[in-house]
């Protein structure tokens, strides 16, 4: 790696292919080495959970931390690299070797000691960023995500337990605004921030201490993964009660389209399908559809239309909407395949559906990453009626894919998909279906849109080839971090 002043400690809970939840892993694992190629010198910083670590081939222990009256022992460790980026991990085992995930537990419980576990994590990153940092890199900027990471800027505004850092400025960007790590008052002193970091200008928020908040409140920037999802943030509903401290806040907030890994979303040379294609091979795509139909034993040829998604299970991605109109899709007729975990309400409802069409649906509950592959190439649209989302990458993938999206107008759904009006479609601009208000009425009319322009094979195959055109890098993207990054004054290049 090329020397450099622009020295960016990247803190997360996640990082593809490591571990990762959702988005915020995918990011992780991508954004970092994007800002190589901007002459960064950046780190990864993460929890040493039991699956890292059990991942990572060699580890070199480069500093410890003596147990203090707020925090267990623990050690930083050389991981290798992700893309090309040194990857850092916290080894502490009484807080991080566990089965489950990265925070809850087999059963999907909470970490009960969830706010020790990341306060470590967030303390940690302050202390390499101190003047007494026991490593011999240090950060001029560290970029933390999502509540996990919130303390971090609040650590460095009342002074790291190793020393004080001098001039190191912070970006916090909020992946999803809905998750606020909210704990107990009591978490304030346990965690060793100082009575006066709570308050309504600090960390409280409705008498409990706020993760989110406190990177909210103390970080010199603050972004987010696209520019709707930042002006809906700064007013009701989406705000989710940091409305206010957002719309205050505005001149620093600033919204980035996320972008996507190329390599591994390629189907060109995507390894989990049967079939490789590109915009100009678009008829062999029909044997991937070919394979998905099979997988789940759906009948019938490519002239059916076969929609899918892949989603977490829960109220926000619009699964009931989908649900609601499943009976006039499949009479349309039409297939459907969905494969995600979540609700089990919702799961059950799904596998009572593909009982009942068992030709036309199929189900799979859990996460499987070929499947998913195969869904992506395989289906002709891809369902996202999320009632919010703040970036979203599913409809960005299925466009590399030649599957058209139907989504919802809101968050980076809307910045990132063209609705197939009539002007688009005669501009040769249309990538997919975009609907609103975000009811099950509303869907029913896009789907109904979708089948009509299905049935014309050329202007179908003109809304894949403008999909497979779009430019989802993280090229464009990582420009704006360094443009953040120079504002704050750490970037000189």
């Amino acid at each position: 790696m090329a020397q450099s002043s622009t020295t960016i400690l990247f803190v997360t809970a996640e990082c593809a292919p490591l571990v990762k939840t959702g988005g915020l892993g995918d990011v992780a694992g991508s954004l970092p080495g994007a800002l190589l190629r901007h002459a960064i010198d950046v780190r990864i910083l993460l929890p040493g959970y039991r699956s890292v670590l059990s991942s990572v081939k060699t580890a070199r222990e480069l500093a410890r931390f003596a147990a203090t009256e707020h925090f267990p022992a623990c050690r930083v460790l050389e991981g290798g690299t992700v893309h090309g980026v040194p990857l850092m991990l916290v080894d502490c085992p009484v807080l991080y070797d566990r089965d489950g995930g990265p925070y809850q537990d087999a059963q999907g419980l909470d970490w009960p000691d969830n706010a020790l576990r990341f306060g470590l994590l967030c303390k940690v990153a302050a202390d390499i960023a101190g003047r007494d940092s026991p490593l011999g890199w240090r950060p001029r900027l560290i970029h933390c995500n999502d509540w996990q990471t919130g303390l971090v800027p609040a650590y460095l505004r009342f002074g790291a337990p190793t020393g004080a850092p001098t001039g190191v400025r912070t970006v916090f960007t909020i992946h999803n605004l809905a998750y606020q790590g909210l704990f107990p008052a009591s978490a304030v002193a346990d965690l060793g921030l100082p009575p006066e970091s709570f308050g309504m200008q600090g960390l409280e928020y409705h008498g409990q201490l706020s993760f989110l908040k406190a990177g909210l409140f103390y970080a010199d920037a603050i972004t987010t993964v696209s520019p709707t999802y930042a002006r809906e943030i700064q007013a009701e509903p989406m705000g989710m009660g940091m409305q206010g401290l957002l719309s205050e806040r505005k001149a620093v907030l600033s919204g980035i389209l996320n972008g996507i890994d190329l390599d591994t979303w390629n189907p060109v040379s995507d390894a989990h399908i049967p079939r490789h294609y590109d915009a100009a091979s678009l008829v062999l795509k029909a044997d991937n559809k070919r394979a998905l139909q099979q997988r789940f034993g759906l009948t019938g040829g490519r002239d059916i239309p076969l929609f899918a998604t892949i989603c977490r299970l829960a109220h926000q991605k619009g699964m009931d909407l989908i649900l609601a109109i499943a009976d006039a899709l499949l009479a349309l007729p039409a297939q459907l395949v969905v494969c995600g975990t979540g609700d089990p309400a919702l799961a059950e409802a799904l596998q009572a559906l593909g009982r009942q069409h068992p030709d036309k649906v199929g189900v799979f509950i859990g996460y499987d990453e070929q499947l998913a592959h195969l869904i992506e190439a395989g289906a002709d649209v891809f369902l996202m009626p999320s009632r919010f989302e703040p970036c979203g990458m599913n409809q960005m993938y299925s466009q590399r894919y030649g599957t058209v999206p139907i989504v919802h107008a809101t968050g980076g759904l809307a910045d990132s998909v063209t609705d197939a009006t009539p002007e688009a479609l005669h501009a040769g601009l249309a990538t997919g279906f975009v609907f609103t208000p975000g009811t099950s009425e509303a869907l029913l009319e896009a789907v109904l849109r979708a089948v009509s322009v299905f049935r014309n094979p050329q202007a179908w195959s003109a809304i894949q080839a403008a999909g497979m055109r779009a430019d989802f890098s993280w090229t464009a993207s990582a420009a704006r971090y360094a443009d953040i990054y120079r504002q704050l004054g750490v970037c000189d290049v």
